[in-house]
């Protein structure tokens, strides 16, 4: 189940500048002038600064579900948004930073425990993606069955030195496939 190979097409080509304060429309509004907010509080989005910003796309496009939303960059950097494709509802963007006057510096934020986490349908989806990230050099744990609610992990390390984990029978797709009444979803 390796989720990508290079980048996907959304990626290619995908520049845009980001608002300084000579741009910035009178209202305030960035993106129009129609407000497109949720319509209560989400949770929308981590952050984490990165060294190469590129580097970082195509390792999240190779070894998460994750696509490029929208690309940004300024005099300060550069920037990326990555979610999962078609999550309208209730989107949760990656945000990856390349500030300019860091930029070739790993910045491992999410380490040694902390991590982003990645559940897979399969269990062998876990072995799949360990074996892959073991030949790309980015395996960090190999997969092991950790007792509930952990379930069958492996740690990644992505270029910066962030872990991502993926599991299989963690529980957390099912925990709010059961507690939000998503009927099937937990199958």
């Amino acid at each position: 189940m390796a989720f990508g190979v290079g980048l996907p097409a959304a990626y290619l080509g995908r520049s845009v500048i980001l608002w300084s304060d000579d741009n910035v429309p009178e209202t305030g509004d960035r993106r129009s002038s129609v407000s497109t907010g949720p319509p209560t509080p989400r949770w929308t989005h981590v952050a984490l600064p990165v060294g190469e910003l590129d580097r970082s796309i195509a390792f999240y496009a190779e070894f998460t579900p994750l696509v490029v939303l929208e690309r940004f960059s300024d005099s300060t950097g550069r920037s990326a948004w990555l979610c999962h494709d078609g999550a309208v509802e209730y989107p949760l963007v990656l945000v990856l930073v390349e500030f300019s006057a860091d930029s070739g510096t790993p910045h491992p934020i999410l380490a040694p425990f902390a991590h982003l986490g990645i559940e897979v349908p399969q269990r062998g989806d876990v072995d799949e993606i360990a074996a892959h990230a073991k030949a790309a050099g980015c395996l960090r744990s190999a997969p092991r069955q950790l007792p509930p609610p952990v379930g069958y992990i492996c740690m990644l390390s992505d270029p910066d030195g962030n872990i991502v984990e993926v599991s299989h029978d963690q529980g957390v797709y099912a925990a709010f496939a059961e507690h939000f009444g998503m009927a099937g979803a937990a199958s």
